[in-house]
């Protein structure tokens, strides 16, 4: 009868094994974009000063122009178009080396459209916290929550149906926020229409920012103290 048990046991453990096999072989988390090691690399290149103020991501944040946005000659675009938190991770230990002033995260969105649970984002953005408080504590930690999207354009379809994902990851990263003692911006409810979409005047194709999404995402900053003191912003005229 022991015997029995035992073979019962270890054919549920087995079970449990494959499931989770099967599970994660719907990601990838050694993926990274064909244009990652260049910027990797070309980042590298550049001097580096505790008056930076980084502007961590994927293709959302790349494509903000943030230097001239917020005239600023400190302010380092870190965004890597594809980019998801497996990479952030990879490169965040030679960022915070730099010691920079403040850092500025959105990753995740990538991390959905390639099926990365929930769990294991909120985990990597845990690790990222850790990284950085220890590599240098004095940088200031900002993360943003995840837009939503707006299937309608029908351009970026593996992006969209993440509207619960999205949710979800959003309140779980306000609650770390509070307990990492480290602010979170809530971007979603700016961008986000009454029917739960991504407004249509701040995209082009149902994830990316238009001009006018850049200038909100800009005001929101001021209007929650993110920036240095007396930091300009562009006209939103």
């Amino acid at each position: 009868m022991q015997y029995n048990m035992l073979k019962s046991i270890s054919f549920v453990v087995f079970l449990l094994y494959v499931a989770n096999a099967a599970a994660q072989s719907t990601w990838d988390s050694l993926y990274r974009p064909d244009i990652y090691p260049f910027l990797v690399e070309q980042s590298r290149q550049y001097s580096r000063s505790e008056n930076d103020i980084i502007f961590l991501g994927n293709s959302i944040t790349f494509w903000g122009n943030w230097t001239e946005m917020l005239n600023n000659r400190y302010v380092r675009n870190r965004g890597i178009p594809g980019d998801i938190t497996y990479g952030v991770l990879e490169r965040l230990p030679y960022i915070a080396e730099g010691h920079p002033d403040r850092i500025f995260i959105m990753i995740g969105i990538n991390d959905l459209a390639r099926n990365i649970p929930d769990r294991v984002i909120l985990t990597n953005y845990r690790r990222m916290i850790r990284i950085i408080k220890e590599i240098s504590p004095k940088t200031k930690i900002y993360f943003h929550t995840l837009l939503p999207t707006n299937e309608s354009f029908e351009k970026l379809k593996s992006h969209y149906g993440k509207a619960k994902h999205i949710l979800d990851i959003n309140a779980e990263l306000k609650m770390l926020g509070t307990n990492e003692s480290i602010q979170v911006i809530d971007l979603y409810k700016y961008f986000v229409g009454s029917d739960g979409r991504l407004k249509s005047v701040y995209t082009w194709d149902g994830v990316h920012l238009t001009a006018a999404g850049y200038r909100l995402w800009l005001d929101i900053l001021k209007e929650n103290g993110c920036l240095p003191s007396g930091q300009k912003l562009t006209s939103t005229n």
